[in-house]
């Protein structure tokens, strides 16, 4: 592929993610306020958008097999946790943009969960095995994931047992 169809590929792919979550974060917000029309509205585009991001990503060559997919997982959590959100924290930190730095904070301490669960699902693989998990439950706050059962508190953020999201 010619690098400057690559680059606007990239570039495609991460305009259509950012939609995609954006209009799905806007839907919530049209639902909370009653207008369930224009949630719906925001969904449905959000997955229009989905679909757009998706076939960027086929087209650059970035979906692979499950074990590929597992390992460039790995890979990209594990850049969050040790140069991102590190160097990321640092800069809110000397803003004083405390804000920010929580919703860093949590992402990143949640990413290293993600390490965990995305290395024993490698490990099944390796083995031609389905990596064997119970219930993921995430905060729908903080995005704090947890296998088995929800806390009863959030370790991250203090949310109820009842803010999390079952998978």
């Amino acid at each position: 592929m010619k690098k400057m169809t690559e680059e606007n590929l990239k570039a495609a792919f991460a305009g259509e993610s950012q939609a995609h979550m954006k209009y799905l974060v806007f839907a919530d917000k049209a639902e909370q306020e009653g207008k369930l029309n224009t949630a719906r509205l925001f969904k449905a585009i959000a997955y229009a958008e989905q679909v757009h991001a998706t076939n960027h990503l086929k087209a650059l060559g970035n979906v692979k097999s499950t074990s590929e997919n597992l390992d460039t997982a790995i890979g990209g959590e594990t850049f969050e946790v040790e140069e991102m959100y590190p160097a990321y924290n640092a800069v809110a930190e000397l803003q004083n943009e405390k804000g920010a730095k929580k919703s860093m904070g949590w992402a990143e301490e949640a990413e290293k969960i993600h390490i965990t669960l995305y290395g024993n699902a490698k490990k099944a693989m390796l083995k031609g095995e389905d990596v064997k998990v119970g219930d993921i439950y995430i905060c729908e706050f903080c995005g704090y994931t947890a296998e088995g059962k929800a806390p009863d508190k959030c370790p991250l953020c203090g949310a109820a047992k009842d803010k999390f999201k079952k998978f």
